[in-house]
């Protein structure tokens, strides 16, 4: 290990006394609130997927974070396999997968085959997508070469549309519906066993989190390996709690109960949030607005340990491309695209000789961290704010390759020891932390109901 890493390990000291020890041994959290009050879970629904909603069901809280309850009792058998695949407790890398494919291996960006700029050809999907819409293009390419039956995503609910639901989209108009961000609670796993109690292939597409859970799911049942032909992400700079959606309507004197529309992203890049109510009336607000000020993100305790929000577990992961990070202005829209394993390069490739997908040129890792640069500072800080919760006896996510040590190894010392202090006292000051999610939570309706066939 790098000499300043070591040094911090030999050192053993948060506080300038020397008393704290910088590398405590890991605990993690051993039940289904212990895992929501220590700020770790996402919301992502496995957990009530492999239970089943007798023993856990979901819930939206008063901060409008969607939460499992448990509300019977669940198995030693369910229980160790939650705590092997809740991405609150465990996330794994792909590096031995990538090696054994010969990918390349970045620090920051783990392995990929490829990195390439492009777009939705189509130019309507193009337009309404988020970025370039590269994902809803493979959804829509997949479809109809039938190489899947459906993709398993998320959209904006019927019946709530500020709010988000799973569907089984089965033809070109779903996967269109379900394009553009989704900066809110989603809970796309929930349904996973309904997505495979169909028998049929089909694609995932969902944020990092979702995808890696997904993937550990996979060693639990065989049949996501057999039928989940391709796992796709988007590149990820956390999830929005559902107040930061309220908070907006509730400041234009409105109630959630009177939106009709409420758009993120799309109809143009970035393109603007949109918001319609039931008299007729419509406000718009630009990127800019709505998320320039990052203290007003509410993203959620566990986005901002996050060790992976760039989806190294998917095959094909999209991003937003705009040099230096942020948008200067409205464009025509288009993704950086990782291609992270050779099924994913094998799908592009498909994809652009069906007339899908148009490439504009090859990207650099550098480029990458340009347009991205928070995760780039968010990776290489991640080692020492683990070590922080754990010196605090937080609970901490068991962690596969993500090299998180390596990129600390270039830190200086005072670097590691600050991010440790402060995210030890960001557990003692309950900052990562959150109220107990209850059966009764004021937000409700249950978002964990089955995916929808469309």
């Amino acid at each position: 290990m790098h000499d300043r890493v070591a040094a911090a390990n030999r050192r053993g000291a948060l506080d300038s006394d020397g008393t704290a020890a910088i590398s405590g041994r890991e605990r993690q959290a051993e039940s289904i609130s212990e895992i929501v009050e220590s700020g770790l879970c996402v919301g992502c629904g496995l957990c009530q997927a492999i239970a089943g909603e007798k023993s856990i069901r979901f819930v939206m809280t008063p901060e409008g974070r969607e939460r499992p309850v448990q509300t019977g009792r669940i198995s030693r058998t369910d229980w160790l396999s939650i705590a092997r695949t809740c991405p609150g407790m465990h996330v794994a890398g792909s590096d031995d997968k990538g090696r054994q494919e010969q990918a390349k291996i970045d620090p920051v960006w783990g392995p990929y085959h490829d990195l390439k700029l492009g777009h939705a050809a189509d130019a309507g999907i193009r337009f309404r997508a988020a970025s370039g819409g590269v994902l809803t293009a493979l959804g829509h390419y997949l479809l109809e070469s039938g190489q899947v039956k459906f993709i398993l995503q998320v959209r904006p609910s019927n019946d709530h549309p500020m709010r988000t639901e799973t569907v089984m989209s089965r033809d070109s108009a779903s996967v269109t519906a379900s394009s553009g961000s989704r900066y809110g609670p989603a809970t796309p796993l929930a349904t996973i066993l309904d997505a495979l109690d169909t028998g049929r292939p089909f694609a995932f597409v969902g944020k990092p989190c979702d995808v890696t859970a997904l993937r550990l799911y996979a060693r639990e049942d065989a049949r996501v390996e057999k039928q989940c032909k391709f796992m796709l992400a988007l590149v990820c700079g956390g999830a929005p709690e559902f107040r930061k959606s309220l908070d907006l309507v509730h400041e234009l004197g409105y109630e959630e109960e009177d939106v009709t529309l409420f758009r993120y992203r799309g109809f143009g890049n970035p393109g603007r949030t949109r918001i319609e109510f039931h008299d007729g009336h419509a406000e718009e607000r630009t990127y800019s607005e709505m998320w320039a000020d990052e203290s007003k993100w509410c993203i959620q305790a566990r986005c901002k340990i996050c060790p992976d929000a760039i989806g190294e577990s998917a095959d094909i992961a999209a991003a937003d491309f705009w040099l230096g990070g942020t948008p200067s202005g409205e464009d025509a829209g288009f993704n950086s695209i990782i291609i992270r394993s050779r099924r994913g390069g094998q799908l592009l490739s498909e994809a652009i000789a069906a007339g899908a997908i148009k490439l504009t040129r090859d990207v650099t890792v550098e480029e990458m961290s340009d347009t991205q640069p928070h995760q780039v500072r968010k990776k290489a800080n991640l080692w020492a704010r683990l070590v922080g919760m754990r010196a605090a006896g937080h609970p901490v996510p068991k962690i596969e390759g993500l090299r998180l040590s390596d990129l600390a190894r270039g830190q200086s010392l005072s670097e590691l020891l600050g991010n440790a202090r402060g995210a030890r006292s960001r557990c003692r000051d309950g900052r990562l932390s959150e109220p107990p999610a209850l059966a009764e939570g004021n937000l409700a309706t249950n978002p964990g109901s089955p995916a929808k066939p469309e």
